[in-house]
Protein backbone atom coordinates (compact mmCIF):
# COMPACT_ATOMS: atom_id res chain seq x y z
CA UNK A 1 0.00 0.00 0.00
CA UNK A 2 1.22 3.21 -1.05
CA UNK A 3 0.63 5.74 2.22
CA UNK A 4 -0.26 9.05 0.25
CA UNK A 5 -3.14 9.01 -1.03
CA UNK A 6 -3.50 5.46 0.73
CA UNK A 7 -3.66 3.17 -2.27
CA UNK A 8 -3.77 -0.67 -2.71
CA UNK A 9 -2.87 -2.69 -5.43
CA UNK A 10 -4.40 -6.20 -5.27
CA UNK A 11 -2.99 -8.79 -7.91
CA UNK A 12 -4.50 -12.05 -8.12
CA UNK A 13 -4.40 -15.13 -9.75
CA UNK A 14 -8.01 -16.32 -8.17
CA UNK A 15 -10.24 -17.20 -10.89
CA UNK A 16 -9.34 -14.40 -13.16
CA UNK A 17 -6.75 -13.81 -15.32
CA UNK A 18 -3.11 -13.59 -13.50
CA UNK A 19 -1.97 -9.86 -13.23
CA UNK A 20 -3.88 -6.75 -11.20
CA UNK A 21 -7.42 -7.57 -10.13
CA UNK A 22 -8.01 -4.01 -8.78
CA UNK A 23 -7.19 -0.86 -7.33
CA UNK A 24 -8.64 0.17 -4.15
CA UNK A 25 -8.41 3.56 -2.36
CA UNK A 26 -8.29 2.86 1.75
CA UNK A 27 -10.37 5.30 3.83
CA UNK A 28 -9.96 6.09 7.61
CA UNK A 29 -13.66 6.36 8.64
CA UNK A 30 -17.28 6.14 7.24
CA UNK A 31 -17.33 10.20 6.67
CA UNK A 32 -14.24 9.81 4.38
CA UNK A 33 -15.99 6.58 2.56
CA UNK A 34 -19.01 8.92 2.42
CA UNK A 35 -17.50 11.79 0.72
CA UNK A 36 -16.14 10.26 -1.57
CA UNK A 37 -19.30 8.07 -3.11
CA UNK A 38 -21.06 11.61 -2.92
CA UNK A 39 -18.29 12.38 -5.44
CA UNK A 40 -18.73 9.63 -8.08
CA UNK A 41 -22.16 10.29 -7.26
CA UNK A 42 -22.15 13.94 -8.48
CA UNK A 43 -20.06 12.82 -11.77
CA UNK A 44 -22.85 10.53 -12.11
CA UNK A 45 -20.74 7.55 -12.53
CA UNK A 46 -22.29 4.08 -11.84
CA UNK A 47 -21.30 2.43 -8.28
CA UNK A 48 -21.86 -0.64 -6.57
CA UNK A 49 -22.28 -0.13 -2.67
CA UNK A 50 -20.95 -3.20 -0.43
CA UNK A 51 -21.74 -2.13 3.31
CA UNK A 52 -20.99 -4.74 5.80
CA UNK A 53 -19.21 -6.54 2.80
CA UNK A 54 -16.77 -9.61 4.24
CA UNK A 55 -13.99 -10.24 2.20
CA UNK A 56 -10.37 -10.73 1.96
CA UNK A 57 -10.74 -11.69 6.08
CA UNK A 58 -11.93 -8.30 6.21
CA UNK A 59 -15.73 -6.60 7.23
CA UNK A 60 -15.55 -3.62 5.36
CA UNK A 61 -18.27 -0.95 4.27
CA UNK A 62 -16.68 -0.21 0.78
CA UNK A 63 -18.22 1.01 -2.89
CA UNK A 64 -16.59 -0.15 -6.60
CA UNK A 65 -16.40 2.12 -9.89
CA UNK A 66 -14.64 0.51 -13.54
CA UNK A 67 -12.35 3.00 -15.31
CA UNK A 68 -12.34 4.12 -19.04
CA UNK A 69 -9.70 0.96 -19.18
CA UNK A 70 -12.11 -1.29 -17.43
CA UNK A 71 -10.01 -1.63 -14.45
CA UNK A 72 -11.76 -1.61 -11.19
CA UNK A 73 -12.05 0.56 -8.51
CA UNK A 74 -12.39 -0.38 -4.85
CA UNK A 75 -13.00 2.18 -2.12
CA UNK A 76 -13.23 1.06 1.61
CA UNK A 77 -13.34 1.38 5.16
CA UNK A 78 -12.20 -1.54 7.05
CA UNK A 79 -14.31 -2.15 10.23
CA UNK A 80 -13.08 -5.68 11.34
CA UNK A 81 -11.62 -8.29 10.77
CA UNK A 82 -13.32 -12.49 9.57
CA UNK A 83 -12.19 -15.91 9.77
CA UNK A 84 -12.83 -16.56 5.93
CA UNK A 85 -11.11 -15.16 2.75
CA UNK A 86 -14.88 -14.07 1.20
CA UNK A 87 -16.23 -15.55 -1.76
CA UNK A 88 -15.65 -15.64 -5.75
CA UNK A 89 -16.12 -12.41 -7.70
CA UNK A 90 -19.33 -11.53 -9.01
CA UNK A 91 -21.04 -13.13 -12.44
CA UNK A 92 -22.03 -9.33 -13.37
CA UNK A 93 -20.63 -7.75 -16.50
CA UNK A 94 -20.52 -4.28 -14.38
CA UNK A 95 -20.92 -2.44 -11.63
CA UNK A 96 -24.63 -1.91 -11.97
CA UNK A 97 -25.37 -5.74 -12.89
CA UNK A 98 -23.43 -7.02 -9.89
CA UNK A 99 -25.96 -4.39 -7.58
CA UNK A 100 -28.94 -5.89 -9.49
CA UNK A 101 -27.26 -9.66 -8.24
CA UNK A 102 -26.28 -8.90 -5.12
CA UNK A 103 -22.41 -9.31 -5.53
CA UNK A 104 -20.92 -10.19 -2.95
CA UNK A 105 -16.85 -10.24 -2.53
CA UNK A 106 -13.72 -8.98 -4.51
CA UNK A 107 -13.90 -6.91 -7.62
CA UNK A 108 -16.69 -6.66 -10.06
CA UNK A 109 -15.68 -8.14 -13.77
CA UNK A 110 -14.72 -4.80 -15.76
CA UNK A 111 -16.75 -2.73 -17.68
CA UNK A 112 -16.05 0.71 -19.70
CA UNK A 113 -19.52 1.39 -20.44
CA UNK A 114 -21.22 2.36 -17.41
CA UNK A 115 -18.92 4.61 -16.00
CA UNK A 116 -18.55 7.50 -18.38
CA UNK A 117 -20.32 10.27 -17.00
CA UNK A 118 -24.06 11.16 -18.65
CA UNK A 119 -23.12 14.82 -18.99
CA UNK A 120 -20.89 16.09 -21.69
CA UNK A 121 -17.35 17.54 -21.41
CA UNK A 122 -15.65 19.57 -22.79
CA UNK A 123 -12.11 17.42 -23.67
Amino acid sequence: MIEEPRLNFAISNRGAKTGLDHLGFQVDSNEELGELRQKVADAEIAALDQPQSECCYARSDKYWITDPQGIAWETYHTLGEVEVYGVDMPKAANAAEAAAEGAACCAPKPTVANTTPKRASCC
